[in-house]
């Protein structure tokens, strides 16, 4: 191949996306802060504020969800308005530190009532969940009905939130 042919062909490679699925341009980046600022856009006012046609903007989309870089699109409710205005954060010690206990205990904190994150982590504590309820009354309910029977649980810490500075789905793309 000569070399016409070889800057050619590296331009109309270089104007093209990566369709694989494996990388993002700036275009995609757009696409996906406008989705994290508000999901329900259309796609057309959607496609206007990232400078492309609507039919190439749902391509993109579309790519980025198959993609795994869209993972889904929910509506953020308001846990005042349902019930759930306490947030609670636990720290939670098991009683042994082997796959089984560890396997036992993910099983059973998916089906606490208000749990809305579970983490293993590092440190003082094997878990941190996050819990939201209606008050502590119904925290301590909720404490003495579940989070005591949780299996393998040695320890359970709870830290009441008083006041929530930051919460966001959001993070920098």
């Amino acid at each position: 191949m000569n070399a016409t042919k070889v800057r050619a062909s590296l331009r109309s490679a270089a104007k093209k996306p990566d369709l694989s699925g494996n990388e993002i341009d700036r275009v995609d980046r757009a696409i996906l802060r406008q989705l994290q600022r508000d999901a329900s856009i259309s796609n057309v006012a959607l496609a206007a504020k990232v400078n492309l046609s609507a039919p190439a903007c749902l391509r993109r989309v579309e790519r980025l969800k198959q993609a795994g870089f869209i993972s889904g699109i929910v509506a953020l409710l308001a846990p005042k308005k349902l019930n759930a205005g306490m947030l609670v954060m636990i720290g939670v010690v098991l009683d042994r530190s082997t796959p089984e206990s560890f396997a036992a205990f993910e099983k059973a904190a998916q089906k606490v009532s208000g749990c809305m994150e579970c983490h293993v982590v590092t440190g003082e504590f094997d878990y941190f969940m996050l819990i939201r309820t209606r008050d502590s009354e119904s925290f301590n309910k909720l404490h003495a009905e579940q989070l005591l029977y949780l299996p393998g649980v040695r320890q359970v810490r709870s830290f009441m939130v008083l006041k929530e500075i930051l919460s966001t789905t959001s993070f920098p793309v």
